[in-house]
């Protein structure tokens, strides 16, 4: 019947499916494969269902969760040892609703973790529904991989070329700290992935960054970075405004500061943080954006404070920093000092929090019976739970799409 149709029909039927559907159609005809493939199709279906949910305010949440996940640092003479094990590892998908109520669950393909150095992989950022790992979480490893969990693709990058020697015979993190960003370029619809490494010893050089490019399906050496910085390697970094954004210290470790990569032009540029922000070694800094996705958010958590360990600034004007607003001051929570790790904010305005038993989670924490995500208002200063615990949590905004069926280096999973 649909092959008497115009095609202009069959287009606008095909157009109003959900992604599900997408995929089910693409083993229907070749003319209906081609058409759903064709990128055209796929940036406007994605630009449709965005528009659809902003409109219905519908929002989703990519949820990892890790729960009995126990990782152990086992220090020697010369080297370090890490034992870890895992009881469950999910990805759920839950509505930003008042009950964040589940809407799915997504099996993580086991063949991704084939020849990797860490057990799970750090979900580094996500973007218009490709989600990026990276294979650090209690050690770095060279392999990063972009999955679409909903058509069950992923492209694996090649290694990137970013080295320095073994520092002090540590094998763990070797000689460098590695952020990683991941955007999207829009002049050019592509997708990259940023790497800025930073030798532990100075004399070793400058930091560096390189760019890999999803279009090209290679790395490429962008130098050293300016202004010089070392960046914390495994905080999540926040993509706003066409830009990545990192927490960053000056190599000196007397300027704090956000460090800004421009998706489209390949620049790095310096944004102020509040002044009263001083840099520390225990000092814990995270990046996000508001609940009306208008202004960048900044958690920062001190473990040296007794009283104010969680503050919630956001930024009202962009890369102004006397716009610099706080929100909130939050100390440890309940008679048993639960320490309060910010994540990100919802739409309702209020902020998924972690409370963690004994300070700033730094890696995995062995305790898992007092790990819970909560919501905060940040009114009233109460929290609601919502029912996930364990050792580790992440949360990004989601949007389901189509990309990367095309790609020739896309693995089907």
């Amino acid at each position: 019947m649909f092959d008497s149709l115009p095609q202009e029909i069959t287009h606008d039927i095909l157009f109003r499916l959900p992604i599900k559907s997408l995929i089910q159609c693409t083993s229907v005809c070749k003319p209906w494969r081609s058409m759903i493939i064709n990128q055209s199709f796929i940036q406007s279906h994605l630009r449709q269902k965005i528009s659809f949910h902003n409109q219905n305010d519908i929002h989703l949440f990519l949820v990892h969760s890790v729960s009995g996940h126990l990782i152990t640092s086992v220090r020697t003479h010369r080297h370090r040892t890490v034992v870890s094990k895992i009881r469950q590892e999910v990805f759920s998908v839950h509505y930003d609703n008042q009950d964040f109520d589940k809407n799915f669950e997504i099996e993580f393909p086991s063949a991704l973790k084939e020849e990797l150095k860490n057990e799970i992989l750090r979900v580094v950022g996500i973007c218009n529904g490709l989600v990026c790992f990276a294979d650090d979480m209690a050690c770095y490893g060279n392999s990063f991989i972009i999955w679409n969990p909903i058509i069950r693709k992923s492209v694996t990058l090649p290694n990137p070329g970013i080295t320095f020697p073994m520092y002090n015979s540590i094998p763990n993190y070797g000689g460098f700290d590695a952020a990683i960003g991941f955007g999207y370029d829009a002049m050019t619809s592509d997708y990259k992935v940023v790497r800025v490494a930073t030798p532990k010893n100075k004399l070793q050089g400058p930091t560096m960054a390189e760019v890999y490019s999803l279009a090209t399906g290679s790395w490429r050496s962008l130098g050293s970075v300016a202004p010089q910085c070392a960046i914390y390697g495994r905080e999540k970094h926040l993509f706003f405004n066409g830009a990545l954004h990192w927490p960053a210290v000056s190599r000196a470790r007397d300027d704090h500061f956000i460090l800004t990569f421009d998706v489209g032009n390949e620049l790095f540029c310096k944004m102020s943080m509040p002044s009263s922000v001083i840099w520390s070694y225990i000092l814990g800094l995270l990046l996000s954006v508001s609940g009306d996705k208008k202004f960048i958010a900044l958690f920062v958590m001190n473990a040296d404070s007794k009283d104010s360990y969680l503050e919630i600034w956001v930024m009202k004007e962009y890369g102004v920093k006397e716009s610099w607003t706080k929100l909130i001051n939050l100390g440890p929570q309940g008679p048993e000092r639960l320490f309060p790790r910010a994540l990100c904010f919802r739409r309702n305005g209020e902020v998924l929090v972690m409370l963690l038993k004994g300070g700033r989670q730094l890696g995995f924490e062995t305790n898992i019976s007092k790990h819970e995500l909560v919501s905060l208002d940040l009114v009233s200063k109460q929290m609601e739970s919502l029912e996930i615990c364990g050792p580790y949590c992440s949360v990004d905004s989601y949007e389901e799409s189509l990309l990367l069926p095309d790609k020739t280096d896309a693995v089907s999973l």
